[in-house]
Order: structure tokens, then sequence, then C-alpha cells
């Protein structure tokens, strides 16, 4: 089953989500192995990130193997985002 995350990044700036695109998707005109869909912008107060995993497994890899370590090198955020996730129900092209 498809999972979905919202993050929200209090304070983040287009800036922060440029340098953490970077070390994450460096090429742009593909997605992460197991990511469905990605959108991100400016929100009321700071940045927001909605990502589509092929399944909560290819999301816990991606974080893991991937995002984490590359949050801990530094560049992007400053800090961890609010989180929301749920089991996708509905996903249309």
């Amino acid at each position: 089953m498809a999972y979905g995350l919202v993050h929200f990044y209090p304070g983040g700036t287009k800036e922060q989500y440029e340098a953490a695109l970077a070390g994450v998707h460096p090429d742009r005109k593909t997605l992460p192995k197991g990511q469905l869909y990605h959108a991100a912008g400016p929100s009321a107060g700071g940045w927001t990130v909605i990502a589509i995993w092929d399944s909560k497994a290819g999301w816990e890899r991606f974080r893991d193997d991937i995002l984490m370590p590359r949050f801990r090198q530094g560049g992007g955020f400053a800090a961890p985002p609010q989180e929301q996730a749920f089991e996708v129900y509905n996903l249309q092209p």
C-alpha cells in the first residue's frame, strides 16, 4: 500500500530546501527508488514537502539510508520536520 508524508519545516526556506534536495534528490528528472510523488513549497511559517512512497518500508529505507545521514552531515534544513504520515487510500496520476 502506498504511504504518504507531509513534512513541515518551521521557518524553512527555499534556500534550505534546495540545499537539502541537492543531497537527497541529486537528479531532479527522476525520483529516488520507491518514491512516486514529490511536491514542495512555501507555507505559512515555513516550508512544506509532500511525498508519496510505494510503501512504508520504501520510505523507511530512504529515510534511514539517505535522508538521515544527509541531515547529520548538515546542509539543508536546520531541524527535523513536523511529520504527518498516512496510508494512501486513493492515488491518481
